[in-house]
């Protein structure tokens, strides 16, 4: 995608150095800071701090933070305490996993000596992979738009979080729908909710700007009217983990989202690669949902007067509060999931992935 009409990814490795370079979205959509990661440590801090978030992205980071690690020395022990420690940044998002296993698989059986350079080339893949899959995504998710459009009418769409090309390396999740719509010339507009606490949507809506997509912010509050009004063609939101049973975790609030989408007859999709089903969580119910800090609530963060970024204390120090980053949206409120192989209903996963019958 672009920045100030740019071509660049999230994250891409720094010529000739030992090291990557990433979008630092803590401080999007009001500064546009790129960060160096130079260490194992910084790899996952960036994680940990979601610096990168997104689990696609998270994914591809973590390939990355390993070979950063081996940089160094390669051997067993170094490898799988890099890959403990990164796996502990965040409990939810599944393609953390998913890419630390693959390069575990891929490293272990080679000698030491042979594992840094191994390491890059095979995150690099990783990273490219990630990619095409968005881009398959894009194109399935548009022809399931396409199917539902009411004739020539500009299509409506809400989303909810940020699945766009920063939450993966390109293109993105839930926006990559959007992204190929508007390429295609097709009259789009997208209805981006704000995403409390950490406030997602806002860099929904950056990266929109910079696409030059139509789009227009709305109170998370404010969802359940818009679609009951009607007028809205689909509610598209990506995910962190995806149960073998079609249950999807993703950002805090999406199950409002489809009870509300459910209530008003709308669709209500779920675009994810491969990498975030789990077929090993038979449900919902035993995805881990991370519980972030307090302060995430209590703060809010943005511009002063002057335009600097800064803090602003909404609730005391001492209050007490609750911050779960993700909820689960059960199985049969997702009318589609969109991956890489095409689209199905939630609970027919295996027939886009048959090598998981048997799991």
């Amino acid at each position: 995608m672009q920045v100030d009409g740019v071509p660049l990814r999230t994250i891409w490795p720094v010529a000739g150095a030992r090291a990557v370079d990433i979008i630092d979205q803590t401080v999007l959509p009001h500064v546009f800071r790129v960060r160096r990661l130079g260490r194992l440590e910084d790899a996952a801090e960036a994680i940990r701090s979601m610096q990168v978030r997104g689990a696609p992205l998270i994914g591809v980071t973590a390939a990355y933070g390993l070979a950063l690690a081996l940089d160094g020395c390669a051997g067993d022990e170094t490898l799988l305490a890099a890959v403990q420690l990164l796996a502990a940044t965040r409990p939810t998002a599944v393609n953390l996993h998913w890419a630390l296993a693959r390069m575990q698989s891929r490293l272990l059986p080679l000698p030491p000596a042979a594992r840094a350079a191994a390491a890059w080339s095979e995150a690099a893949k990783i990273a490219d992979e990630d990619v095409e899959q968005c881009r398959r995504i894009g194109a399935h998710g548009l022809q399931l738009l396409l199917a539902g459009r009411r004739g020539e009418a500009r299509l409506e769409i809400m989303t909810h979080c940020n699945a766009g090309w920063l939450a993966t390396v390109d293109h993105g999740t839930a926006l990559a729908p959007v992204y190929a719509a508007f390429d295609a010339g097709i009259d789009i507009h997208v209805w981006v909710s704000e995403t409390r606490p950490r406030n997602q949507g806002l860099l929904t809506a950056w990266e929109l700007r910079q696409h030059g997509v139509p789009h227009t912010v709305i109170a998370d509050n404010a969802a359940g009217l818009l679609l009951m009004r009607g007028g809205i063609d689909a509610v598209i939101v990506g995910a962190d983990r995806i149960a073998a049973n079609g249950d999807v975790a993703n950002k805090v609030g999406t199950c409002l989202k489809a009870l509300a989408a459910r209530a008003a007859g709308v669709p209500f999709l779920v675009a994810a690669p491969g990498s975030t089903i789990d077929f090993a969580s038979a449900d919902g119910a035993s995805i881990p949902i991370e519980e972030r800090a307090g302060d995430e609530l209590r703060l809010l963060r943005g511009c002063d007067a002057a335009g600097l970024p800064g803090e602003l204390r909404q609730l005391p120090a001492t209050a007490a509060v609750a911050n779960p980053a993700f909820d689960i949206t059960p199985a049969q409120l997702v009318d589609r999931i969109i991956s890489e192989r095409g689209c199905c209903a939630a609970d027919r996963l295996r027939t886009l992935y048959p090598e998981e019958a048997d799991g």
